[in-house]
């Protein structure tokens, strides 16, 4: 047994956490995404919310800080409804774990664009999370200092 991992994170996610580089995204899908045909890789949570999973992940996860769109949000359809309010305790995750100050935001695509980002994406998350467009991209980054290394 390993200490200190959350149990939330199981063997395969953290496989998948392992295995991306720098630059690799991953996708944090609501329970409504296309998770198994869009996904390459998909990690199955359903039984988790999106910011639960942001809790477990992000004391390992480092944001890209050499581009701006290291976090990006679906947006909302016009006429569609409003901005869902899960995405202001997505910054406040992002931000309390944001070491590097690489977090300057979020970017927002149109639900098109966001799927075909997705197809490129190293892995998606398969949650439980029932807000509408709560659908969420983490771009990786760099590890930097020796004692920041696990692997």
């Amino acid at each position: 047994m390993l200490r200190g991992i959350p149990r939330l994170i199981l063997p395969d996610f953290m496989k998948v956490l392992m295995e991306m580089g720098h630059g690799d995204e991953i996708v944090f899908g609501d329970a409504n995404f296309p998770a198994e045909s869009i996904g390459r890789r998909v990690i199955h949570m359903e039984s988790s919310e999106i910011t639960e999973i942001l809790e477990a992940v992000m004391p390992f996860f480092t944001l890209d800080n050499f581009v701006d769109e290291n976090a990006v949000l679906m947006s909302v359809v016009e006429g569609r409804g409003e901005a869902p309010s899960v995405w202001e305790r997505y910054e406040t995750i992002l931000r309390k774990y944001d070491v590097e100050k690489a977090f300057g935001g979020f970017s927002f695509l149109t639900r098109e664009a966001f799927y075909e980002r997705a197809k490129t994406a190293y892995a998606v998350v398969a949650t439980g999370e029932r807000e509408k467009y709560a659908n969420l991209i983490l771009k990786l980054g760099v590890v930097e200092g020796e004692k920041e290394w696990i692997g």
